[in-house]
């Protein structure tokens, strides 16, 4: 049986409706040429600045790995095509019929010259976007999130999200120029977290924690200064805030100004001994959402 009957035959068995019948069926293509228009949403996956324009401008996101493109599909996110490998196809044949779009099937070396890198997972799916919620809505029902001020890099805020979703925060909020949780790399190293934790992006820096402020929350600036309050010390009690800065800097002046607090993680003597102060973004963000959550009983 060739591979293109398999995938033919899945997508007709999961779209059986009653009595057998089948509804729109999913088109199984092989394509050999990397220059094929229909293969146009997988060009140069690893060109961030070129990703990020086409991917905005056509409304769509790439997901990779069957698990991530099945909890994308589960979240509501529509499937554009997806793109599979003929050497992990047998193995991807359930992902034929999980959505609407066509699947094209190429092999190993055209999906490398597609996408400028090698495709082990198998996999790649183009999803239509959905609008983003404005800020007030993904507050609703949560008493614990988290807020971005320019992280720039996709695979730390990915990761954030991933332990935003380990750790039970409700939601999170981005400053206008955080990086997209959608682009390709925050998707996968948050093995699909994104499309768990509701999310929103502020349109004005400079006046939008004003508007968390409103709603409830006291603001809570993460810093690596040791004279500042212990996160879980302060972290008890009503809707709160925890603001997270840039790989680099830091939350800027004006944001560490309007917090209601500074707070920090508290570094062992022995550590400081070694000049070791402070904890990379991911990692600091994964000790504050466990502390969060704790104050939050």
């Amino acid at each position: 049986m060739t591979l293109l009957v398999l995938f033919r035959r899945a997508a007709a068995s999961r779209r059986a409706g009653p009595g057998g019948q089948t509804g729109q069926v999913t088109d199984v293509i092989r394509v050999d040429d990397p220059a094929d228009p229909r293969l146009a949403d997988y060009q140069l996956l690893t060109d961030s600045s070129l990703r990020t324009s086409l991917e905005a401008a056509h409304g769509l996101f790439i997901a990779e790995g069957e698990k991530v493109i099945r909890r994308a599909i589960g979240a509501g996110y529509p499937v554009r095509s997806l793109l599979v490998t003929e050497d992990r196809a047998a193995g991807l044949a359930g992902l034929a019929g999980a959505g609407a779009g066509p699947v094209y099937v190429i092999t190993p070396e055209v999906a490398e010259r597609i996408t400028g890198y090698r495709v082990h997972r198998g996999a790649l799916a183009s999803m239509a976007r959905r609008p983003l919620p404005g800020v007030g809505a993904v507050l609703a029902g949560h008493d614990r999130i988290l807020v971005l001020e320019d992280l720039v890099d996709h695979g730390n805020v990915g990761a954030i999200f991933r332990c935003a979703a380990a750790l039970g925060v409700g939601a999170v909020v981005l400053a206008p120029r955080c990086a997209d949780p959608l682009y390709r790399r925050a998707v996968k190293v948050s093995m699909g977290a994104v499309f768990a934790i509701p999310y929103a992006r502020m349109t004005d820096w400079y006046g939008g924690l004003a508007g968390l402020r409103a709603a409830g929350f006291r603001l809570l600036a993460l810093v690596p200064d040791q004279s500042a309050a212990a996160l879980e010390r302060v972290a008890a009690g009503g809707r709160v805030a925890l603001m997270l800065g840039s790989e680099g800097d830091g939350l800027s002046s004006r944001w560490l100004h309007e917090a209601d607090e500074s707070v920090c993680i508290p570094m062992s003597p022995h550590a400081m001994a070694l000049g070791v102060d402070s904890l990379n973004v991911v990692a600091a963000a994964a000790v504050a959402c466990y502390a969060l959550m704790r104050g939050a009983g």
